[in-house]
């Protein structure tokens, strides 16, 4: 039997992090944690106001979803995470080195359109130029995977448990 992961849902805001996340927990059987709840109010009040974070920002939110993934080793876990550069990643894996990564990705036509059309949510669809600048995907050496986010919801989950699997597959042996 497998040890279950520690996946950081991460892409840039509107790819359906809070959606995706807690339908791949349910269907890996884990918890999940938002990881926009580990925001300080700061950060919300900076990025509603439509200005962008800056790293020095960055640091205390990401320390404190390393933290909650650092708790979940062994026992696997779901947690979101813009996770948008490949420090932020490092230092991730610095307090969870078992974690990883299910980067949502897709035509920003697309996501603009589903930032546009939620409600109640502080990241302004005007900072994913930002977001898309900021964007350092996911490097060969890092464990993790991309996933289309065209689709519904339940096709898009699907698509992340059938690439986790892959990571999780052995490799065939060369002869």
């Amino acid at each position: 039997m497998r040890t279950p992961h520690v996946v950081v849902v991460m892409g840039v805001s509107g790819t359906g992090k809070t959606t995706i996340g807690p339908l791949l927990a349910a269907r890996l059987g884990v918890p999940y944690a938002e990881g926009d709840d580990f925001h300080p109010q700061a950060n919300i009040d900076k990025m509603t106001a439509g200005t962008p974070l800056d790293d020095a920002d960055r640091w205390p939110w990401l320390d404190a979803i390393g933290a909650w993934a650092h708790e979940r080793t062994g026992l696997g876990g779901v947690v979101s995470s813009s996770a948008l550069k490949r420090s932020y990643r490092d230092r991730l894996r610095a307090a969870a080195p078992g974690v990883v990564f299910v980067h949502l990705t897709g035509d920003r036509e697309l996501i603009e359109d589903r930032m546009t059309q939620r409600r109640g949510h502080f990241m302004p669809a005007a900072l994913l130029d930002s977001q898309f600048a900021t964007l350092q995907p996911l490097q060969a050496d890092e464990a993790g995977v991309a996933v289309d986010v065209s689709g519904t919801p339940e096709e898009i989950t699907a698509r992340a448990v059938a690439a986790l699997d892959t990571l999780d597959s052995p490799s065939p042996s060369a002869p």
